[in-house]
């Protein structure tokens, strides 16, 4: 078999990809995918109960790049979805990141006052500020404030996740979960938010509804690299298992589900309801608070972080510490000396990236190639 590109991985990576390959360049794609879907971790479909579900945990777009909405509204009909999510604080569920709201639904109304025009005087109203930074602060108030966030709401939790303290880890993680000095109860404040009509996974088919993509599922790379020719690789998988782990295993965290149908119409308040200090999982999905799906009956899950062997467990996340970027370096050197192969997405350039920035950087090397 003679193609013009193989591209190995059918997350948003690779069928953007794919989609703007044949599309544009009007050239052949293989596209090879080791699950038996396309769609990456984004993949929903209907599970027995006839309730849509994401198969490997909540994925709520946003965004701030106009580019992206735009180059997705061929493909898509959006539901209008303002994400929010709750966290079971001594025992009360209060509004996460930590916010004005949150501190008057836990604080004493004459201490919230205070606190709140500490914030407001200090960084501004509207303003976000880590935990970490927070906990810098000079005014004893402030620190107080800090140590609290940080020890109810941040430190476990982190711990449950990383199986790390929030300071051995990269700002690129802890900045995700700031005070936001504001009533805003949304976990985002993109301009561009929703969700999916019918779900994610018909994206994906709608970009691949060209005859120029032949699809290869159930297939690892590895097993057909030999049998199949092309011109360019597009690598979306992780890089240190492309180089046979020749420096050694980049470390990943991965994630074990526990799903439960309820014969109730709704389960919890929000889509996403975290536990912070309280049991082992991290946090309780509710998809129909997600996809706006009518049911008398809802579909949870609770979901568990643990290490991840990449020959066993499924990659999720890249764990960003020093030590992990020195010997991802190591790979990222060996990749800028292999000829007509691009490395693109989360596992095979090691970064932290949402959806938006997935489909972002695929047009941007795109780009590249055209």
């Amino acid at each position: 078999m003679k193609f013009d590109y193989c591209i190995v991985g059918a997350g948003f990576s690779g069928c953007v990809m794919a989609e703007r390959i044949s599309s544009v360049m009007k050239k052949s794609v293989l596209l090879v995918e080791g699950h038996n879907h396309v769609g990456g971790h984004v993949y929903d479909k209907y599970d027995q109960d006839g309730i849509l579900i994401q198969v490997y945990g909540p994925h709520i777009f946003h965004t701030n790049k106009e580019e992206v909405w735009s180059y997705l509204a061929p493909y898509v009909k959006w539901n209008i979805y303002h994400h929010e999510v709750l966290g079971l604080v001594e025992g009360k569920k209060v509004p996460i990141p930590f916010n004005l709201n949150t501190l008057h639904e836990l604080f004493p109304i004459t201490l919230a006052e205070k606190l709140e025009k500490k914030l407001i005087d200090n960084y501004g109203f509207g303003k976000k500020v880590t935990i970490l930074e927070l906990k810098k602060s000079d005014d004893k108030d402030l620190k107080y404030l800090a140590d609290y966030v940080y020890e109810n709401v941040f430190l476990k939790y982190t711990i449950k996740q990383w199986d790390l303290k929030p300071d051995e880890l990269s700002p690129s993680v802890t900045g995700r979960v700031p005070v936001f000095i504001s009533r805003d109860n949304r976990y985002f404040q993109d301009p561009y938010q929703g969700m999916p009509a019918g779900g994610f996974t018909p994206i994906f088919d709608k970009l691949l509804d060209n005859r120029g993509i032949r699809i290869m599922l159930n297939t690892q790379y590895k097993d057909i690299k030999d049998e199949v020719q092309y011109d360019h690789l597009i690598f979306t998988g992780p890089i240190d298992l492309f180089f046979d782990f020749k420096f050694g295993k980049l470390p990943y965290r991965s994630l074990d589900f526990e799903w439960t149908h309820i014969d109730k119409e709704y389960y919890q308040e929000v889509g996403v309801v975290n536990y912070p200090n309280d049991y082992k999982f991290t946090r309780i999905t509710e998809f129909k608070r997600l996809t706006g799906q009518k049911s008398p009956s809802t579909t949870i899950i609770k979901e568990y972080s643990k290490s991840c062997d990449i020959e066993k467990d499924i990659p999720y996340y890249p764990v960003p510490v020093d030590a992990n970027m020195d010997l991802y370096k190591k790979y990222e050197n060996e990749a800028k000396k292999t000829k007509n192969v691009t490395f693109l997405g989360r596992l095979a350039t090691y970064g932290y990236y949402n959806m938006d920035m997935a489909i972002f950087n695929a047009l941007k090397a795109f780009d590249s190639l055209a």
